[in-house]
């Protein structure tokens, strides 16, 4: 990981759900890098743990179902009693499930054994929105009631599907849509009380969750892979320093403290072309 720039935010209590994968990792290693403490949620502690032993002593790691109040508020107590409240968080929690997902791009009446529209798992699409944004808001509302006494700021993690729904993915889509709805809503609704809210919203990154989509068994480039860079004007995926600089801006009061209710594309231009 390469920092673009260094700011000071040994202020900063940080709490980032999601923390045991590949991008919310990487923030919270630049987060305390710049001299934050750092809190990694994560439903899996050993993987959180992992990248809180690798940052160090400013770093630890909570166990944390971001779909039950009562672990999200068993987390939020933890830190609280060690380094004091939260005042950053960061909703990175999130995900998508084959069952919710589309074996085609296209409705045609010949899709004998393909997995349809409407084919799609009521369960599995009812986790989709749960993971991106039910969990969002219930952390939120958990970390939100020390913040809204004494400021703070929040960021969430949307994404593309947000902007231009992808094909086969309609659950995904959606939800994300709804996470950068959520952010515009509570940037009005905390505003009187000096918090923030803004949401980063990627382009096309590999990470563990995406690989297998994007690159084949010999480590080559899908067809939807193709179809992702022929949209990108700058030709290439993500890597997570990308995300960094827009991060660590937005962390910080005095760089972007009067920016709230944004949602930040950082995709290469892809949210921009219309394709001719």
């Amino acid at each position: 990981m390469k920092l673009p720039f260094r700011t000071d935010l040994s202020d900063k209590i940080v709490a980032i759900t999601g923390a045991g994968g590949v991008l919310c990792s990487a923030f919270a290693k630049a987060m305390a890098a710049c001299g934050a403490k750092v809190a990694l949620l994560g439903i899996r502690e050993d993987r959180a743990a992992a990248f809180a032993a690798e940052i160090g002593e400013c770093a630890m790691a909570v166990r944390c179902n971001c779909l039950d109040r009562a672990d999200i508020e068993n987390a939020r107590d933890l830190i609280r009693n060690k380094w004091g409240q939260v005042n950053l968080l960061i909703n990175g929690a999130g995900g998508n499930r084959p069952d919710a997902t589309c074996d085609n791009e296209y409705m045609t009446p010949d899709l004998q054994g393909a997995k349809d529209f409407f084919s799609l798992d009521e369960a599995a699409l009812k986790f989709v929105f749960d993971i991106n944004i039910t969990s969002a808001l219930l952390v939120t509302q958990v970390f939100a009631q020390d913040m809204v006494k004494t400021g703070g700021n929040i960021i969430n993690i949307s994404s593309m599907n947000a902007f231009r729904p992808l094909t086969k993915i309609p659950a995904y889509s959606a939800a994300k849509a709804g996470v950068s709805n959520l952010t515009q809503w509570l940037a009005v609704h905390f505003a009187p009380c000096g918090v923030r809210c803004n949401a980063i919203a990627p382009g096309f990154f590999a990470t563990d969750q995406n690989r297998a989509l994007l690159f084949d068994e010999n480590g080559d480039p899908t067809p939807r892979t193709g179809k992702i860079l022929a949209a990108t004007p700058m030709k290439r995926l993500g890597e997570v320093d990308d995300l960094l600089g827009c991060l660590l801006w937005l962390a910080d009061d005095r760089a972007s403290g009067f920016v709230t209710g944004t949602v930040i594309p950082v995709d290469g231009g892809f949210s921009a072309y219309s394709g001719v």
